[in-house]
């Protein structure tokens, strides 16, 4: 459906700047002196607040939460963009905070994504080309680069800077005050500067459904990989050797084995 607050019952403010091409979805509302371009669709649902700018290649899903001064599908920081025709996908249910922004895809993978309910904090830059999974919660000012895989349902603290193309695991949690210049594994906790393992993220497992037995699972694999002493090559095979074949397991052994930056040290002694 095009735009048209009669047709969608939306609530729009009269001090926005809405292109007739834009679509934008039942039930939605629009705060005062936002801009959305023509090639931006918002689905049903959704509050946009005020001073939003939605540019072309911003795609939003249902019942999202947009505040105050975001910019969706900016020009990328990249030298190699040529001008073509790129998406930000945001999933259903996700809130962006105030001031956001996000920018839109190179060549490389074409958009730049955020999945379904998840949380971006204030502040907070997301790279072009990033793909952020679903159940995602990241902090305060937190400097995502270009190129960055985070996956489902990791939790990412505040002011926290991303390397390019780093690669954060699924239910990994990455302390605050930190930088990411290595890959962060699955399930784990990472603190401290230069950034180090601290443990398996326990209580986010255990509140995603995880039972006990699966976490020591998670726990005795992760000894073997940094607590050891071996180097990377040697404790995979051991992983693999003595360890069941598991979802866990494997997705460990596939995470670390894929990583093109390498992986996080282990506890220091």
């Amino acid at each position: 459906m095009q735009h048209s607050s009669s047709e969608t019952h939306c609530l729009i403010s009269p001090n926005t700047v809405i292109d007739s091409q834009a679509t934008i979805g039942k039930n939605v509302s629009i705060g005062a002196f936002t801009v959305i371009e023509a090639d931006v669709v918002v689905g049903e649902g959704t509050q946009i607040g005020t001073h939003v700018t939605l540019l072309n290649g911003t795609r939003i899903g249902s019942n999202c939460q947009v505040l105050a001064g975001v910019v969706l599908a900016g020009m990328p920081q990249d030298f190699k963009y040529n001008g073509g025709e790129t998406l930000v996908e945001i999933g259903n249910n996700t809130i962006l905070r105030e001031y956001v922004t996000i920018h839109r895809g190179t060549q490389t993978r074409g958009k730049t994504s955020v999945g379904s309910n998840s949380l971006i904090m204030a502040n907070t830059h997301v790279g072009h080309d990033c793909m952020l999974g679903n159940n995602c919660i990241v902090g305060y000012s937190v400097g995502i680069a270009g190129e960055t895989v985070i996956e489902d349902w990791a939790n990412i603290s505040s002011l926290i800077g991303i390397h390019q193309c780093s690669k954060i695991g699924a239910y990994a949690m990455v302390g605050g005050l930190t930088k990411v210049v290595k890959d962060v594994p699955p399930y784990i906790k990472t603190g401290r500067d230069p950034l180090i393992y601290a443990g398996v993220n326990a209580v986010l497992l255990k509140r995603c459904g995880f039972s006990r037995e699966k976490i020591d699972e998670i726990q005795d694999i992760y000894r073997v990989l940094f607590e050891r002493g071996k180097n990377t090559a040697v404790s995979l095979e051991c992983i693999e050797s003595n360890f069941n074949q598991s979802l866990e397991r494997d997705s460990i052994l596939r995470f670390v084995r894929n990583s093109k930056r390498g992986i996080v040290k282990g506890i220091l002694k």
